[in-house]
């Protein structure tokens, strides 16, 4: 029986709360998309006609740039204004509970009782890119529930960040002074993908060349237009906060007279649709010829991985799933 089904939760009921923005509702939403309940596929079949219309950004960086501070700082200015703010902060794993640590109520406290912010924290569960599998699907929930903003806050885990660009509208590349030639590491990682960069802390020595460095990286990208501005602040005061957020305004204004924004929503739709294709089809094999004694075999014969893998496509394209 599926969590929600146990807690007495119909899809009705849960649609309900979700167009309320309550709580509850919205974060049994979140638990059930994250343990792939079978009412997740039908929820967000019925969300879907009514996502587009808030503002997506990820921000992103090394750990300890101050990426936590700045989401909290950036919500504050948004409630502010009355704009209603949904906040994911995607942490590393327990190995222990397969759970999120260093969550959002040790880190926003003064947001958590706002009934304008919804803030969940999930973890990654072992995937690759910083984003928990079910990130795309809960930005669906909370886009569909009325949220002016979202915040995607990821872990910054390196050159894998990149896919943070493929779920949101705009990418926030955080850093910090002392990085030094570290700016040059991550050049082939994130630094491609952001469309804003910050460099935070920079009330500290060294922000002025840290902004350098940056400039010099940039100015070796010709293709980027418009070129991604740089910002200095220092989130724990608030310092450039107001700026940030002026320039994050700008960008979605350019996204959408050039028809980027549509570009890369296309984008984000392809990849869930490959990543549920990907799925479907390792099911499909698994229950057509069993993948784990296919691949014992396969191991045992020192046949190799391509053969392997025509072999089961092969086997699922002519037999395909069978039923259970």
């Amino acid at each position: 029986m599926s969590p929600a089904r146990r807690r007495g939760l119909g899809l009705e009921e849960l649609l309900e709360g979700i167009a309320e923005r309550k709580t509850r509702a919205l974060a049994r939403a979140v638990s059930l998309i994250e343990d792939q309940d079978p009412l997740r596929d039908q929820l967000i079949r019925r969300l879907y006609p009514s996502i587009g219309g808030a503002r997506v950004i990820g921000i992103t960086g090394p750990p300890g740039a101050g990426k936590s501070t700045i989401v909290d700082r950036l919500a504050h200015l948004l409630r502010q204004e009355d704009q209603l703010v949904g906040i994911l902060a995607v942490d590393p794993t327990s190995p222990f509970t397969g759970g999120s640590i260093l969550g959002d109520r040790i880190r926003m406290q003064r947001l958590y009782t706002d009934p304008g912010v919804f803030i969940r924290s999930m973890a990654t569960r072992g995937a690759m890119g910083g984003l928990a599998r079910a990130t795309l699907d809960a930005v669906d929930l909370l886009d569909a529930a009325g949220y002016d903003w979202i915040l995607v806050e990821t872990v910054g885990v390196g050159q894998d960040e990149v896919d943070v660009v493929r779920c949101v509208d705009s990418v926030v590349l955080v850093t910090l002074p002392g990085l030094g030639d570290d700016i040059q590491a991550i050049k082939a990682g994130i630094m491609e993908i952001a469309d804003l960069f910050v460099v935070n802390k920079a009330d500290r020595e060294g922000s002025d060349r840290a902004v350098r460095d940056l400039e010099m990286v940039l100015s070796l990208e010709e293709s980027r237009d418009p070129r991604p501005p740089i910002l200095k602040t220092v989130a724990s005061r608030g310092e450039g906060l107001p700026q940030l957020l002026d320039e994050l305004r700008r960008h979605q204004e350019w996204l959408r007279s050039d028809g980027e924004l549509e570009r890369r929503r296309r984008s984000r739709l392809r990849l869930r649709v490959e990543n549920l294709l990907k799925e479907r089809v390792l099911v499909a094999v698994d229950r057509v010829v069993g993948l784990d004694s296919t691949l014992e075999r396969a191991f045992a014969d020192h046949e190799d991985p391509y053969s392997v893998a025509e072999r089961l496509f092969n086997a699922v394209g002519a037999s395909g799933p069978r039923e259970e």
